[in-house]
């Protein structure tokens, strides 16, 4: 198991504090969800045993103190507020114990303006490092020995990690995670928190598990039967055949178990596997589309497309974790 310490520093933004709390225990209720054991424990350090924050609007109650003697795999450094020299400075008594804790093997990543804080530390001394862009020319001034990065990217280099401005502090949470708990999980992460940065639709991040909470076990086993044979050509008429159910009676009941209509559970379950090939896969989008049961490419682009938002090619070259390395 991982050990995450997420720093709580005087002044430091809350959300990006809450935000790396939430992802990490986020992904071991994800492994609870498939009943295997967590991959992370995740406490809140800092030199005190509570912290006020966004002046006094929050009161931060840390689970360790640096006094404490333990481990860890992997320190967090939230964004500051206010003014950074004078963030650093009221934070200073933490610098000590990151650089003593980074030399006995833990890694270290800071978000946005904690890169102030990283830097005070010297493990970016000749390295590059991201900081948010509108305090690019202090950066330079107050640490002249780092390489200053420009842009939403994520820096790494021997352990130490860094992310551009705002928000992008996102795409640093996920590169962790799939460094620590794989891609798939990755995957799964950016989906249900929805990151993608210039999205005008949510719809390729929704995950269809299939709609399975009501008390109609017929319409039930009917789903099960879709889920196992997605690989096939399914006609609703070969259901009504194979169940023995009228179909006027079928559609009722289905819509009314489900809120989709037979056909309409059919695609939604072949272009999730079709998605999770396109993900984990190098397989073309011919081969995904005939894995998942069509012939016609404009008919599976067309559905596909209804369904995510996106082409299959578009949605393939955004998650498919060999097409993002090979970029």
């Amino acid at each position: 198991m991982k050990h995450i310490s997420i720093l709580v520093l005087k002044e430091a933004i809350p959300s990006s504090i809450s935000d790396p709390h939430y992802m990490f225990n986020g992904i071991n209720m994800f492994l609870a969800q498939q009943g295997k054991p967590a991959l992370f424990e995740v406490d809140l350090v800092a030199s005190e045993s509570s912290i006020s924050l966004a002046g006094g609007l929050f009161q931060v109650a840390t689970t360790k103190t640096i006094n404490q003697d333990f481990d860890t795999d992997l320190i967090l450094i939230p964004a500051l507020s206010g003014e950074m020299a004078r963030a650093v400075e009221i934070n200073s008594e933490l610098i000590p114990w990151i650089k003593n804790k980074a030399a006995a093997g833990a890694e270290v990543a800071s978000m946005c303006v904690g890169a102030f804080l990283l830097a005070a530390t010297g493990l970016v001394d000749n390295q590059k490092c991201s900081t948010h862009w509108l305090f690019e020319d202090q950066f330079k001034e107050m640490y002249p020995d780092v390489e200053y990065v420009n842009g939403r990217i994520v820096t790494e280099k021997d352990g130490i990690y860094s992310s551009g401005g705002a928000s992008s502090y996102w795409n640093l949470l996920l590169h962790l995670v799939e460094k620590y708990a794989g891609p798939e999980l990755a995957i799964h992460a950016a989906k249900f928190f929805a990151l993608d940065i210039g999205r005008t639709s949510q719809s390729h991040f929704v995950m269809f598990s299939g709609q399975k909470n009501h008390t109609d076990n017929d319409i039930r086993k009917i789903q099960e039967y879709v889920e196992n044979n997605y690989r096939e050509k399914i006609s609703v008429e070969q259901i009504c055949m194979e169940f023995g159910i009228g179909r006027r009676s079928l559609e009722r009941r289905f819509k009314k178990a489900t809120n989709n209509t037979v056909t309409e559970y059919i695609q939604r379950v072949k272009i999730e596997a079709a998605k999770k090939d396109f993900e984990l896969t190098r397989k073309n989008i011919n081969e995904v589309m005939y894995e998942v049961g069509y012939s016609d490419p404009k008919a599976f682009r067309d559905v596909f497309r209804k369904i995510t938002g996106m082409s299959p090619l578009d949605y393939r070259t955004r998650y498919n974790r060999g097409t993002l390395n090979a970029a």
